[in-house]
């Protein structure tokens, strides 16, 4: 095995599942698809319950063709997940994720964005397709899908609940 297709399969291995199983957990986690939606509902997202959907079945789609090895660059472009996640619900918390910060979103965009560049290796479904992309077009196509789409989404649809001025009281 090769270095870079082993580099690939261990990236592959690894952000892919994580995020089928963050898109799992937004249906059948503790508090379901109700409560995912009553999350995107505080966080601003409209209409909550379809963002809930949106949100769960694009990370289990992105994590199971990353995981497989298909079709790079466009399970990568889930790197649009990340960015709404940090614009909603981590922006101004620091980097931290354990203080709610964008430590972990920052990670899986980068990682996803890396993998779109290094490309799916020989152990994928595109390596048994001999359909290879790799290099700075999948990675900038990646980053570029997804950052345009989580701008489009938050433009339509982020409409968060004004704070009171605490200035009147």
């Amino acid at each position: 095995m090769k270095g870079h297709d082993a580099a690939a399969l261990v990236l592959r291995a690894t952000l892919g599942p994580m995020l089928f199983a963050h898109g799992w957990n937004k249906v059948a986690g503790p508090g379901g698809l109700k409560g995912t939606t009553g999350w995107f509902e505080a966080l601003g997202l409209q209409p909550a319950e379809a963002h809930a959907r949106m949100a769960a079945g694009t990370e289990m789609a992105a994590g199971l063709g990353i995981t497989l090895g298909a079709a790079n660059p466009l399970p990568a472009a889930a790197v649009g997940l990340m960015t709404v996640a940090a614009r909603t619900d981590h922006r101004g918390k620091g980097f931290f994720v354990f203080k709610g910060g964008w430590e972990y979103v920052g990670v899986v965009g980068g990682a996803a964005v890396a993998l779109a560049a290094l490309g799916n290796g020989k152990y994928s479904l595109d390596g048994l397709m001999r359909r290879q992309r790799a290099g700075a077009g999948p990675a900038l196509l990646a980053a570029g899908i997804g950052t345009a789409s989580a701008a489009a989404l938050l433009a339509v649809c982020y409409r968060p609940a004004e704070k009171p001025d605490e200035t009147d009281q």
